[in-house]
């Protein structure tokens, strides 16, 4: 009889890998992708009143103009450098000055000192008693075409303008006041007769790219910052200073922008993918064998496969096994106990039958040789093997109730021929 081998229903490492390719591939892709496109994003600006910056809210635009007309840009982000950089021949624009701390306030105050000018826009009634004292701030109005109706050259010559929002008014400091806005200046000129000026710009529109040409916009941008030939731009960090180049900068410094949103994508599609693999794959399930396979084969198998390894080691202590349960369940010995050499052996030499006039040939089993045989060492050689399992196929039938020896003698005398 041709019987077939047993399919096996346990994915292999192969089919594992075909299944998966595609989808290690997306992901891959997928990875190289947002790497890459952090990697690009990374050297953009696109902060709001970033002169590096293309987009609506940012200031490339004025920076340009600026360059032909002489005007050096440089942005700072260290307050060190903001103080160490300051002089007689440079303007100071502060874009966002609500938004300093108190040692950046105090840089700020110190760098003003030095320039020649010093442009804050729309700074709120807390940072122009820290940084102009005498100067009092006055409700926001919308931003609108607005004439300058002041003497001040620069206002004059760039006509109306989109100003409006923060109002102010000086009390304490000679001051020009230009665009009003309900009787209140949307920029005011405070003068120093130790240093150089202030500009107070009531809102950023004027600076932004989408706004530039509007108007008197970008002339009146460019004559409050180009005065001098060094333009400071001060865009301080949320850490309030940047790293310098001799501080030590940890792994994370060194990655591209935008990497921790990258990697949160990442995360999600794989999770995403996840989930649709298992939805795929659906529930385990318990599956018979195609092939039911009869105790004897399987017995036989296995002992073709100790021969073929010449495992005579593990066939002998496969035989003594069985062997000792047996024997244990004759001489009354506890299941669990069936393989401690110290119990069984000696309950078993206890009930040896004596017989009265034995064989020649038949070996005496004492408690030494029922030991060496349940408890041996693995046999030399085959025949030693076929040996041993005699041996222990007659210790079985000396141990046998007497019934079933001759059960076993009548069975054996009724096949013989």
């Amino acid at each position: 009889m041709t019987t077939t081998a047993p399919t096996s229903t346990s994915p292999l490492a192969r089919h594992i890998w075909q299944r998966a390719r595609g989808l290690l591939l997306a992901a891959a892709l997928l990875a190289a992708a947002g790497v890459a496109l952090a990697a690009l994003r990374s050297a953009e600006h696109t902060a709001p009143l970033d002169p590096r910056s293309a987009s609506p809210d940012g200031s490339k635009a004025l920076a340009r103009l600026l360059t032909h007309r002489g005007v050096h840009t440089t942005v700072l982000t260290d307050a060190a450098a903001l103080r160490r950089e300051s002089g007689p021949d440079t303007t100071l624009l502060v874009p966002f000055p609500d938004s300093l701390t108190e040692r950046q306030r105090t840089a700020v105050r110190k760098a003003a000192e030095n320039s020649g000018r010093t442009v804050l826009l729309a700074p709120d009634a807390r940072t122009t008693s820290a940084l102009t004292p005498g100067v009092r701030t006055f409700a926001a109005r919308p931003v609108q075409p607005t004439r300058p109706d002041c003497d001040l050259p620069a206002a004059r010559r760039a006509g109306g303008a989109d100003l409006g929002g923060r109002r102010y008014s000086s009390t304490a400091r000679p001051a020009e006041s230009c665009y009003p806005r309900n009787g209140r200046a949307t920029l005011l000129r405070l003068h120093s007769p130790s240093h150089g000026d202030t500009v107070l710009l009531g809102t950023t529109d004027p600076l932004r790219n989408e706004h530039l040409d509007h108007h008197g916009n970008a002339s009146l941008a460019l004559q409050l910052l180009g005065p001098h030939p060094q333009l400071l731009w001060y865009l301080p960090s949320d850490s309030g200073a940047a790293p310098s180049d001799d501080q030590e900068r940890s792994f994370f410094d060194l990655l591209p922008g935008g990497w921790s949103w990258a990697a949160v994508q990442l995360a999600v599609a794989a999770l995403l993918a996840t989930l649709w693999r298992a939805r795929r794959l659906g529930p385990l399930v318990t599956e018979q064998l195609p092939v039911a396979v009869p105790a004897a084969e399987t017995t036989e198998g296995r002992s073709r496969l100790y021969r073929k390894a010449e495992d005579r080691g593990h066939a002998a202590d496969t035989l003594r096994t069985a062997c000792r349960g047996r024997l244990a369940l004759l001489a009354g010995v506890p299941r669990p106990q069936a393989h401690d050499r110290e119990v069984l052996v000696p309950a078993l030499a206890a009930r040896v039958v004596h017989r009265a006039s034995p064989a020649p040939d038949e070996p005496a089993y004492d408690e030494a040789r029922i030991r060496s045989l349940l408890f041996g060492s693995a046999p030399a050689n085959d025949t030693a093997l076929i040996h041993l399992a005699d041996e222990l196929d007659r210790l079985e039938e000396l141990f046998a109730p007497s019934g079933s020896q001759q059960h076993r003698r009548r069975t054996d005398k009724d096949i013989t021929p």
